[in-house]
């Protein structure tokens, strides 16, 4: 009887795992001018017919003083058009930004003076597009 219910409960497991390889969620690029946030994974930005971008860079700056200023900035466009940008210099968010890559899912929140206020990333394989060639060409 427990060789049996061994069985059973690994016919689960190998069962499931397929079930879930492979899964994808796309996150098309948002933008809300009312509640001031943008979110989107840059893969689906990438791949839309549209005009759609999302992400974040860093750039820095000589003060003129003998050090350098950090100046971050997120940006986003979506299908409709609609598109937002914010700057900060808030450490906590630079370190955020300095951590984004390729396939990375992107939130972010501005306030009335187009300061960042909010960040947060995700990276996971979910956000691969299935439909792209680049997604295709490693999958053979």
């Amino acid at each position: 009887m427990k060789t049996l219910s061994t069985a059973v409960l690994m016919a689960l497991v190998v069962s499931s795992a397929g079930a879930f390889a492979g899964t994808t969620q796309p996150a098309p690029v948002e933008v809300d001018l009312d509640l001031m946030f943008a979110h989107g994974d840059m893969e689906s930005a990438r791949w839309a017919k549209g005009d759609d971008l999302i992400g974040c860079g860093i750039r820095t700056f000589d003060n003129g003083a003998g050090g350098v200023v950090n100046i971050g900035f997120c940006q986003a466009q979506d299908g409709d058009g609609d598109s937002a940008i914010c700057t900060t210099d808030r450490m906590d968010l630079l370190e955020t930004m300095y951590a984004l890559n390729d396939d990375s899912y992107i939130r972010f929140s501005w306030d009335m003076d187009g300061n960042c206020t909010v960040l947060g990333f995700s990276t996971q394989s979910l956000y691969h597009n299935k439909d792209n060639p680049s997604f295709i060409n490693k999958k053979n």
